[in-house]
């Protein structure tokens, strides 16, 4: 077992805009959150699992945490001295209904929190990002930015914090995104550890379908249903490719094929009810998400879709 530098209950927040109800930032006018008490530090860990309330929180500022108009450039900021368990895969994203659709209008992919490779290293090497928001923004008094994020290495995690924002637009009606990928959670895909091999779980990311969000809190996806959908539908699982001739293996991760199987190798499990992966020489089983079955995609790739 790799052991990290620093301790897992580091974990990490957005600081700019400031997350709902978070204590490690500076707060919006006004404050106190509309309702409840201040986080005192759940706004830090990843999301739970098995009950997952995917902002964290529902209290929010009683003023939005920031004013932003489409086009502009924007900084968004991390709390320092947190943990960067290596990196791995984080998407921004736009709601205009509450938090329940999600839009993504940036991401970094592999190297989060990082220059390139970090190779089990939780000492983060970024802490802000600054992009150009989409041009057709609609407008919004109420709209939901978020940060979300999966780990590299460490225990399989997804992270999400949520601030409440102003968006004034340019005259656009709606915006067409990926949908933000959501994964490591029950009933979603399970992207493996990373850390030796950053490619892993790129494919769902690449793969995401489209939603689009208006400004009035409709939102349809690509496939044409309304209907929220978890982004395991017919999308294919997390692929291991093979590292890029640069990056050299860490000395203590073990070999690739050590064990009896291929790290990163995945198969359809017998009944097709889920899909197995090889995590250094073990086979790990991992769950499609309910009504959906495992099938082979080609290349080696598998996906959990409907039948």
């Amino acid at each position: 077992m790799v052991v990290l530098a620093a301790s897992v209950s580091a974990h990490m927040t957005m600081t700019d805009p400031c997350p709902r109800a978070s204590p490690y930032c500076v707060k919006p006018a006004g404050t106190a959150p509309t309702s409840g008490s201040w986080d005192t530090g759940n706004i830090k860990s990843p999301i739970d699992s098995a009950t997952p309330d995917f902002c964290k929180t529902q209290m929010k500022w009683s003023q939005p945490a920031a004013t932003w108009t489409a086009g502009q450039s924007v900084t968004v900021k991390f709390l320092q001295n947190s943990a960067a368990h290596s990196g791995g895969h984080a998407q921004f994203s736009i709601s205009y209904d509450g938090g329940k659709t999600f839009a993504v209008v940036y991401q970094v992919l592999k190297y989060f929190f990082f220059n390139g490779p970090a190779k089990y290293n939780n000492n983060p090497e970024v802490l802000s990002y600054t992009f150009t928001l989409p041009k057709d923004l609609p407008s919004s008094d109420s709209a939901v930015f978020s940060w979300s994020w999966v780990n590299a290495s460490g225990n399989r995690e997804f992270y999400q914090n949520c601030a409440d924002v102003v968006i004034k637009g340019t005259g656009s009606k709606s915006y067409t995104g990926k949908k933000m990928v959501i994964a490591n959670i029950n009933g979603y895909p399970t992207i493996p550890e990373m850390a030796n091999d950053y490619n892993i779980g790129v494919d769902l990311y690449n793969n995401a379908d489209k939603v689009t969000v208006t400004g009035s809190g409709s939102s349809s996806s690509s496939g044409g249903n309304n209907a929220p959908k978890k982004d395991s539908d017919n999308i294919p699982s997390p692929t291991a490719a093979a590292p890029a001739p640069t990056e050299t293996k860490a000395a203590t991760a073990p070999d690739n094929n050590s064990g009896g199987c291929t790290h990163g190798a995945m198969s359809c499990a017998s009944g097709s009810s889920g899909y197995e992966v090889c995590v250094w020489g073990t086979k790990t089983l991992m769950p499609c998400a309910p009504g959906t079955k495992c099938k082979a995609n080609g290349a080696g790739s598998i996906l959990c879709g409907y039948a």
